[in-house]
């Protein structure tokens, strides 16, 4: 787990830590090891949202066409740490105070999920009011659990959205501009 790194490649374009409206403004990142996920070491370049099992890495936040791309690692456990909770809290809600409702979450470094209550995802589902959250290529057996606790009332996601393996070429307008279309469709 130490290996897996947040998305680089796009910090021409923005710098979470250097963002004033960003919860992660001013952070130092070292190069020791110290959070663990279950007892393994993970990348010191994750930002803690306050969960044990869940950390993430804003990747762009444009707030003039209001939107963020959020990538998320570990262990999405509402179950036991109630994480959304932790993610809303600690990112959404700070966030949505700077004009962002729409949400673009990248879970291809989710390792497990365990739902549980519905009441943060509604509450941030009402949030966004004409926006929308679209979860991007989360493993299919996350998406099942997503279905199952139905998280799918509140997250796009699946389908168009589950093809997006080409999205670290893109620049980031160009991954919210193809995003945008695919929820657009759905929701049209």
């Amino acid at each position: 787990m130490h290996e897996i790194e947040p998305f680089y490649n796009w910090q021409r374009y923005y710098v979470s830590e250097d963002d004033e409206k960003s919860p992660f403004y001013e952070r130092t990142y070292g190069i020791e090891y110290e959070d663990t996920i279950y007892g393994y070491y993970i990348d010191p370049n994750w930002d803690s949202i306050g969960s044990e099992t869940l950390y993430c890495k804003i990747l762009i936040a444009d707030y003039d066409l209001r939107y963020a791309v959020i990538e998320l690692f570990g262990e999405w456990n509402d179950t036991l740490h109630n994480d959304i909770m932790f993610l809303k809290r600690t990112v959404i809600d700070h966030l949505s105070k700077q004009g962002i409702n729409q949400y673009i979450l990248i879970g291809e470094n989710i390792f497990q999920f365990h739902g549980g209550e519905e009441d943060y995802y509604e509450e941030w589902y009402e949030d966004v009011e004409d926006g929308w959250i679209a979860a991007i290529n989360f493993p299919n057996f996350i998406l099942e659990e997503f279905k199952r606790y139905h998280i799918d009332s509140y997250i796009n996601f699946g389908g168009t959205l589950q093809m997006i393996d080409n999205w670290r070429t893109m620049k980031p307008h160009l991954f919210y501009d193809v995003v945008k279309g695919l929820i657009m469709r759905r929701l049209t």
